[in-house]
């Protein structure tokens, strides 16, 4: 069972010009906890604080008991892997890893070898002494996250930890990401645009927007029952807020959709994009109850399919293949007819 002063207890409030940052943030030992907003929703500059980079203008911070608000970065429990990785460029990666260790007083035999040791787990002893600039990308990645590892951190920092990688070597090191992090006794956070980087490596999902939490939970909560725009794009779904009487959903300044559940009061009402058919006709004797006139407002490739952003009786996103596409005539201001079974939306309280 977990001590009641283990982990993180922390409270944010960071104000910087006319931003204010303010969210509370907990964490057990071994949990993986990212932090995902839009650009300026203020995921860095809670790392940055974390990691003491970035003074507090209120608030507190404890790991596993300890005060640390007002100490400094140097003398914090704390590891931190950059966007960047920002290797030492004339050291070898043994070096690197071992530089850490060398700071906190060890000697130089002991700290090359716990170097080594986590450069063996990282599958990288091969490359102890090559130089940063002699890896590939997801050896730099690793090599940086064995640096941060190496001071034995009980709160770990990732910032944007996957992005400098080609997709094929995201792929690869995201799996192997996972693996360290299983085994990670302390506290991770992570700071990712990436949904599915977030989806994958964490246990709990944060969602800041405007310096705030909007919504946290387990990856497919958030998944499954979105509450803001940002989310629903970020998990790929069409989001309406509205009040239902039983199957009837009116949307706020839009038109009634009707829903599988009944309920009753303010609710979300949400959609995937896969789930609308497009038509250049109204359809009729369709078994879809909900039918909207739109208009054509963009295309473009998501993944395998053609995306089409649509504007009219209800604004929302449509996948479709190419060929279908192709044969329904689509372009930017052509009119299409919308339509969606009530048994593929999902409704929940507001």
């Amino acid at each position: 069972m977990t001590a009641p002063d283990e982990g993180l207890d922390a409270r944010l409030v960071v104000e910087r010009g006319g931003f204010r940052l303010d969210i509370a943030l907990t964490a057990a030992p071994g949990e993986v906890v990212a932090l995902l907003g839009p650009n300026g929703a203020g995921k860095t500059t809670a790392l940055r604080a974390l990691a003491g980079l970035v003074p507090l203008s209120g608030g507190h911070l404890r790991l596993d008991g300890a005060r640390l608000e007002h100490a400094p970065p140097e003398k914090r429990p704390v590891g931190v892997v950059f966007q960047d990785y920002l290797l030492f460029p004339h050291l070898s990666a043994l070096d690197n890893v071992a530089f850490g260790p060398r700071c906190q007083g060890a000697g130089k035999a002991e700290a090359r070898e716990r170097a080594a040791e986590l450069l063996d787990r990282m599958g990288l002893a091969a490359h102890a002494s090559a130089r940063p600039r002699r890896l590939s990308g997801g050896q730099a990645q690793r090599v940086a996250l064995a640096r941060a590892l190496a001071v034995r951190p009980r709160l770990l920092l990732l910032d944007e930890p996957l992005a400098a990688l080609d997709a094929r070597t995201r792929l690869d090191v995201r799996a192997q990401l996972r693996h360290q992090l299983a085994g990670f006794e302390a506290v991770a956070v992570l700071v990712t645009h990436d949904p599915l980087d977030a989806m994958v490596l964490a246990d709990r999902l944060v969602v800041i927007e405007g310096g705030r939490i909007v919504q946290e939970g387990t990856p497919a909560d958030i998944a499954r029952h979105p509450r803001t725009d940002y989310i629903a794009r970020l998990v790929g779904l069409n989001l309406y807020q509205g009040r239902a009487d039983g199957h009837r959903v009116h949307v706020d300044a839009g038109p009634v959709v009707t829903a599988s559940e009944s309920l009753s009061g303010r609710v979300f009402v949400a959609f995937p994009p896969s789930a609308v058919t497009l038509h250049r006709e109204r359809p009729t004797g369709s078994s879809a109850r909900n039918v909207w006139r739109c208009e054509v407002a963009g295309l473009e490739i998501h993944g395998d399919q053609i995306r089409a952003d649509l504007t009219g009786e209800l604004p929302l996103a449509a996948d479709l293949t190419t060929v279908a596409a192709a044969e329904l005539g689509l372009a930017p201001g052509v009119t299409v007819w919308a339509s969606v079974k009530a048994t593929e939306t999902h409704t929940y309280a507001a």
